[in-house]
């Protein structure tokens, strides 16, 4: 028996009650992304928040399949059908053939996808493997009507359906259509303003570096087709949640539902989960400013990427998060100390079941509830400081982490057995604590903080305490 799930639905704007279409399952696709370049902190962000909204489902009774594309083919450097194809673009910029920028930043995607406590879709589909899918697709939505061929091209015609814009209001209407369509260069061969490119041929570009026979001559799919045939293949006709960025809302997600309901003739997808921006203090993140801030970039400066997780966690998936440094090293001082208290945990008798089953509803609670995630984390701290036995409290960490994928265990563990420290550098840490206690002795204490600054050089520090001077590696 599946627990009761809410979430904010953008489709029909407003918090929902979650219903599979099957009871106990779910079907949910994600964009995945276009290996042009490395996915930046705040592409991650969408991704942990997708995360953690499979593992709640799962901690709540459900089983969830999930399938995302990665996109190495057609999609524009304008969401709006022009500019360059954005693989092209990056396998110019290195030097390289685009398979080979494909598979160059899949991996690296991946890489930070899992550091940062991801668990991988259960299928992931290159584009470029569904040819055959889109063009049959594509041949079904000339048949029915909805598409036209004009210029060589194949689009799709909004003007046939009854509400393109099924995710705005009327403000917002006319707010998107000047928003996204009047600062790109117009292609003359739509008859409205909104259709969208569901197959290019070389009138696009002569230099296409990918490029299969079609029905309308050789070319290659337009971007938004992808997501729709890729969940067909592996979901079949209907999905239970849809997940992207705000920024795939319009016009991505909006295309995809035009085509999809189109070419299927019934409702595709019943929720949208959509996840807010990472902003920094010039505005949101974007690879488009030069250099791309990734997570193994925030590795590289001696960052867990947990940590960056642990980040994103203590704020709403649906309000936009500003990143900084000093916000890090804050999320990054308040893990330690988690993992600190948990390391201090002992197993200690039995497990408590029935305090274990109460906080257990807490978590489940909150994380069913539009996905609270600070909320989660304080029913963890109320769990440490509870009055119930450390085995209770242990089993709970271990519990939640299912959902958090924080792994406080294995870094607690690491805490408690210490770090292995080479024998030549613990003896001349304990030479170093001694000359100091020699230097105080004697009330040489710019000596004692000499050797102290010489010990911080080295990534060592010192605390004294009532039992004497503690160190550790830093």
């Amino acid at each position: 028996m599946s627990h009761k799930f809410t979430f904010y639905n953008t489709l029909s704007r407003k918090i929902e009650e979650f219903n599979p279409r099957e009871e106990g399952k779910v079907s949910m696709y994600t964009c995945g992304p276009t290996v042009y370049h490395f996915a930046h902190i705040g592409n991650i962000r969408t991704y942990i928040m997708q995360d953690v909204l499979i593992k709640a489902l799962g901690y709540a009774g459900y089983d969830v399949k999930r399938v995302m594309n990665i996109t190495d083919v057609g999609h524009l450097s304008s969401d709006a059908d022009t500019g360059e194809d954005k693989m092209l673009a990056g396998a110019k910029r290195e030097h390289k053939t685009v398979m080979e920028i494909a598979k160059f930043y899949t991996d690296a995607f991946f890489k930070d996808f899992d550091a940062v406590g991801n668990k991988r879709p259960d299928v992931v589909e290159p584009a470029t493997n569904c040819i055959p899918e889109f063009i049959h697709m594509v041949e079904v939505l000339l048949e029915k009507g909805y598409a036209y061929v004009a210029g060589g091209n194949v689009y799709f015609d909004t003007s046939k359906l009854q509400d393109y814009y099924v995710f705005s209001s009327e403000v917002e209407k006319e707010q998107l259509q000047v928003g996204v369509r009047d600062d790109v260069e117009e292609d003359t061969n739509k008859k409205n303003k909104t259709d969208f490119v569901l197959w290019f041929t070389k009138s696009k570009f002569e230099d296409q570096a990918l490029k299969w026979d079609s029905p309308w001559g050789v070319g290659y799919p337009g971007w938004h087709i992808e997501c729709s045939c890729i969940s067909m293949k592996h979901l079949g006709e209907y999905i239970d949640i849809h997940c992207g960025g705000v920024d795939n809302i319009f016009p991505h997600h909006t295309n995809e539902i035009a085509q999809s309901e189109s070419y299927l003739g019934h409702e595709w997808c019943k929720y949208w989960f959509h996840s807010n921006h990472l902003n920094d203090k010039s505005g949101k993140m974007s690879k488009s400013k030069g250099a791309v801030l990734t997570v193994s970039v925030l590795q590289e400066k001696g960052y867990d990427p947990l940590v960056y997780r642990f980040f994103c966690l203590q704020s709403h998936y649906r309000k936009p998060l500003e990143f900084s440094y000093e916000a890090l090293d804050q999320a990054a001082q308040a893990f330690n100390k988690l993992v600190k208290r948990v390391s201090e945990l002992k197993e200690d008798g039995a497990v408590d079941t029935a305090a274990k089953e109460k906080f257990e509803e807490n978590f489940r609670d909150a994380v069913s509830n539009d996905l609270n995630t600070s909320m989660a984390i304080t029913v963890l701290y109320d769990v440490l400081k509870a009055d119930i036995n450390d085995a209770t409290k242990l089993a709970l960490v271990e519990s939640f982490d299912k959902v958090l994928s924080l792994d406080l265990l294995g870094h607690a563990k690491a805490v408690s057995e210490g770090p292995s420290v080479d024998p030549e550098l613990e003896k001349f840490i304990l030479d170093a604590i001694e000359r100091r206690a020699n230097a105080k002795k004697a009330k040489d204490f710019a000596t004692a903080d000499a050797i102290r600054a010489e010990l911080l050089e080295k990534g060592v520090e010192i605390k004294d305490t009532r039992e004497g001077v503690k160190w550790q590696l830093i």
